[in-house]
């Protein structure tokens, strides 16, 4: 029976601690999270989704706050004897030490097709960056960030509509899987590892506050694509105040065949209220949809605005915010 001990922190972790749990092949002997945070308006102390799915396993675990500053925890992971580490969205990084300790190594499930993506935040990049497929892969840990040699991959197509959360869901099962594939047969020797080609990786940054706002000027496929891979922190000004835009449609030639024939019928009342319309600057609102919502020109294209939240409120629909904050046409997104 292989001994693990798993790393991670968030709930995109938790599939693939249960699947190891789960396998009668492996014995998950420690879990290492970050340690507990203060959420919510009380700043009460809270558990990651990771440790949460640990203590209901009851496996032991470990929560340092510099994990390779601290001589307790270390002390720790070497007694476990553990053949495998594996790291899946942890959130800090590992030194050698810590790599050197397991007896066949360190593995790493990785939210995107390697060498693209490496970095902090794959999942949310590859939709702000307009990507149609990603993937999981499995891969030796390095010192480097996400340099390992690889181990496994599985690829899925990423749908038009789809956001973040959405996206992280499908891949945090895959991700599952691949590792309780992947184990297995590099503890046998059946896996060759593939060194990856440094030159043709790219990098998936930390999100900043400033990629949050929405410059309406970018074309109606570039914004939805921020606002759909950043969900659901997307904002704009209406009316000198904040508003989320929490999901849209692109509405244009290129994008009208992905979209279900609900989106299709925004087509025809689109055009005929644009058509009354001279040009207008990026972010007008150029057409207000009965039982629909409202649209808005982009600096190329349309922007159907599918759910948003006002400040201080919950999320509404398109329509329930045109009509109950009697939006007209011709008013401004800044």
């Amino acid at each position: 029976m292989l001994k693990i001990v798993f790393f991670g922190t968030p709930q995109f972790a938790v599939a693939s601690l249960e699947a190891l749990i789960a396998d009668v092949g492996i014995d998950v002997v420690a879990i290492v999270t970050q340690p507990d945070k203060r959420r919510g308006r009380g700043k009460e102390l809270s558990a990651s989704p990771v440790k949460v799915a640990g203590l209901a396993a009851n496996i032991p675990i470990v929560q340092p706050d510099r994990i390779k500053k601290d001589p307790d925890a270390l002390a720790q992971l070497r007694a476990y004897e553990a053949d495998f580490f594996v790291v899946v969205a942890y959130g800090q990084l590992l030194s050698q030490e810590i790599l050197d300790m397991p007896k066949i190594g360190c593995i790493n499930g990785h939210g995107s097709l390697l060498p693209a993506y490496r970095g902090a935040a794959p999942i949310q990049q590859c939709l702000v960056n307009g990507e149609s497929q990603t993937g999981m892969t499995t891969m030796l840990m390095d010192i480097g960030m996400d340099t390992g040699a690889m181990l496994l991959k599985s690829t899925l197509d990423i749908c038009l509509l789809e956001n973040a959360h959405e996206l992280a869901d499908r891949l945090s099962k895959m991700s599952a899987a691949l590792l309780i594939e992947t184990l297995p047969k590099l503890a046998k020797g059946e896996l060759q590892p593939e060194t990856q080609d440094d030159d043709s990786a790219t990098y998936a940054a930390l999100i900043k506050k400033e990629d949050y706002i929405l410059d309406w000027s970018k074309s109606a496929i570039a914004l939805h694509n921020q606002i759909r891979g950043l969900y659901p922190g997307c904002s704009t000004t209406f009316r000198n105040a904040a508003l989320k835009v929490i999901s849209t449609v692109p509405l244009n030639d290129q994008t009208r065949s992905q979209l279900s024939s609900e989106f299709q019928l925004l087509y025809e009342p689109m055009f005929d209220a644009i058509e009354l319309l001279q040009i207008q600057p990026s972010g007008t609102i150029v057409a207000v949809i009965k039982n629909r919502g409202v649209i808005v020109q982009t600096g190329d294209g349309y922007l159907f605005l599918r759910e948003v939240q006002l400040s201080g409120k919950k999320v509404q629909s398109g329509w329930d915010f045109a009509n109950g904050s009697r939006v007209t046409i011709g008013e401004q997104l800044i």
